[in-house]
C-alpha cells in the first residue's frame, strides 16, 4: 500500500501518458487533450520519473512503448475507466430521486402495500433503484439509525430521537373470530367492551402490531392469552380459523389474509382501534429533502387504487 506521504502518479500524469500510448504522437496526444506538446511531455517525464523507469522510447520519426510502457498503459488505462465511472455514478447521485435508495418495511404491512407501491415506484421513480428490507420494527429502526436503511414504513409514533416522521395513512382494527364464535352471525357494529372475556391471540415479540393489540387490551380492561404466539399475520389469521381464539387484524390485509378457504368471521367496532402507518427516515440524510414528495407520492397512489384506510 501506498502511503498518503509517498510520491505517487496523478490522474493527469496517468491520462498524458495514455493519450501518447494511443497515439504515439506527442502531438496528436496533445492535440487530444489540449494541452501544449511540452506540458504533456512533462507530465509524461514525471511520471517516468516516480515510476523510476522509461515508460517511452523517443526516436526522431515515432514514439514507441518499452514492455514497461505496455504493462502501465494497461494498468493506466483501467483506472481512468474506474474513475469516470465513479463519477459518472456519483453524477448519476446528484440527481434527484436516482441512485440506490433502501426502504425497511414492518411485515404487517409489506405484504398488503408492496404490491401497489412497487409498481409505482418503477414508473414514476424509475431512475430510483429500490430495495426492500422487510423486518420488525425494532430492527428497521436500528437499521435506519444507522444509515443501513434510507427510509423505512412502519406504524407511527416511532418516539425515535432524529428521525422525520411523515404520516401516511390511519387504518381501523377488525376483530377477527373463528366462523362458528358466537359473536360471528351479527353485522352490529361492536363495543371494545365485547374483547373482555375472549381468548385474544398475538403476534409474538417484536411487532408493532402486537403492542397495539396489548393497547387496545388493557384499555377496556381484558389480557391477551399469553399461551399462543404467532410468528407472522397469515398464521395468526389460521389460529383464529382453528378455534384456538380470536384477533385484532389491520383493514389492509383483510383482502389477503382472508376468503373462502379461510373460516373465520370479522366484525366492526363502533368505535374503531387502529393504527397510523407512516415514512420515516433521517433528519440529517443529504436525500432528506426527497422523502416527502415521495410520501405524497405513496399516499396518491393510495387514494388513486380507493385502499380502505384514511389519508392523513
Amino acid at each position: 500500500m501506498i502511503l498518503i506521504s509517498e510520491a505517487a502518479p496523478t490522474i493527469a500524469q496517468l491520462r498524458a501518458f495514455l493519450a501518447v500510448a494511443n497515439h504515439l504522437h506527442f502531438r496528436e496526444a496533445a492535440a487530444t487533450l489540449r494541452i501544449s506538446q511540452p506540458a504533456l511531455s512533462s507530465a509524461v517525464s514525471a511520471l517516468e520519473e516516480i515510476l523510476e523507469t522509461r515508460l517511452l522510447e523517443r526516436t526522431t520519426r515515432k514514439v514507441l512503448l518499452t514492455p514497461t510502457g505496455e504493462r502501465v498503459s494497461l494498468h493506466a488505462a483501467r483506472i481512468l475507466a474506474g474513475l469516470d465511472e465513479l463519477i459518472s455514478d456519483v453524477a448519476e447521485t446528484r440527481e434527484p430521486y436516482s441512485g440506490p435508495a433502501h426502504l425497511g418495511v414492518i411485515p404487517t404491512v409489506a405484504p398488503y402495500l408492496l404490491p401497489l407501491l412497487l409498481p409505482m415506484f418503477a414508473k414514476d421513480f424509475p431512475r430510483l433503484k429500490l430495495t426492500v428490507h422487510e423486518a420488525k420494527t425494532e430492527t428497521i429502526l436500528e437499521e435506519v439509525r444507522e444509515g443501513r436503511l434510507d427510509m423505512v414504513l412502519l406504524a407511527l409514533p416511532t418516539e425515535t430521537n432524529g428521525l422525520v416522521e411523515e404520516p401516511l395513512y390511519d387504518e381501523d382494527f377488525l376483530l377477527a373470530l373463528p366462523y362458528d364464535h358466537p359473536l360471528a352471525g351479527d353485522d352490529t357494529p361492536l363495543s371494545r367492551e365485547a374483547l373482555k372475556g375472549l381468548d385474544i391471540v398475538l403476534l409474538n415479540q417484536g411487532h408493532c402490531l402486537r403492542e397495539q393489540a396489548i393497547d387496545v387490551c388493557r384499555e377496556v380492561g381484558t389480557k391477551a392469552t399469553m399461551t399462543t404466539y404467532a410468528t407472522s399475520l397469515p398464521t395468526l389469521v389460521q389460529l383464529v380459523a382453528g378455534g384456538l381464539g380470536v384477533t385484532l387484524i389491520p383493514e389492509l390485509a383483510v383482502p389477503v389474509e382472508t376468503g373462502k378457504r379461510v373460516r373465520i368471521a370479522l366484525r366492526r367496532f363502533a368505535r374503531p382501534p387502529g393504527r397510523r402507518i407512516g415514512l420515516a427516515y433521517r433528519g440529517t440524510s443529504p436525500r432528506a429533502a426527497e422523502y416527502a414528495p415521495l410520501a405524497a407520492a405513496i399516499r396518491s397512489a393510495i387514494r388513486a387504487r380507493r385502499l380502505p384506510v384514511r389519508l392523513v
